[in-house]
């Protein structure tokens, strides 16, 4: 009798398994995905609010059909283009904040960026200010050295663009050049 008792004890202390509360996790997950969409929405604004800041930009050159002969081809990634010396204020006018991969060339006329998916553009020659290796752009930071970055002036606007080649030996020929080519452009135009 007493293992009876002590039977119905011991069941009487088992509970069952809770059972899930699938409307309380429904609820979860709804409003972690209405947050989540906020704060995207609120990104895509101040995303778009920027770029109006930044409307006074004219547009950018276009890639002409027959730029020259190329002294220089580059391939690799677009990571930018921020206001000169302010490597975190990042340019988004005319698709300049956009990220893509790049086809430079550099021939007598500038630099032409080509990019699938995004708009081209020209850096003319005769707006290069400087080029130099660097270790970050907004929204990229590498290694010491690991971006090329242009300066030049659009618009009376002096941009830093970031680009980081395939094959990062390039990088230092790249500068080279480019500082040499503004070197003879400005010995030309004193």
């Amino acid at each position: 009798m007493t293992h009876t008792i002590a039977s119905a004890a011991l069941a009487a202390e088992q509970k069952s398994a809770e059972v899930t509360d699938w409307a309380g996790r429904i609820g979860w997950v709804v409003g972690l995905l209405l947050f989540v969409a906020l704060v995207y929405w609120l990104m895509r604004q101040g995303w778009k609010w920027r770029g109006s800041l930044q409307s006074d930009l004219p547009a950018l050159p276009e890639v002409p059909e027959a730029p020259g002969e190329a002294k220089l081809t580059m391939d690799g990634r677009y990571h930018g283009s921020t206001t000169a010396g302010q490597w975190l204020d990042r340019i988004v006018a005319h698709g300049l904040g956009t990220r893509s991969r790049a086809e430079l060339t550099l021939t007598d006329a500038g630099i032409s960026v080509v990019r699938p998916g995004a708009n081209d553009f020209l850096i003319p020659a005769a707006a290069l200010r400087e080029a130099r290796l660097d270790k970050g752009i907004a929204g990229k930071v590498l290694a010491e050295g690991g971006l090329l970055i242009v300066t030049w002036e659009h618009g009376g606007t002096l941009l830093d663009s970031g680009f980081r080649s395939d094959r990062a030996a390039e990088h230092t020929t790249w500068v080279e050049t480019l500082n040499s080519m503004i070197n003879t452009t400005e010995g030309i135009a004193r």
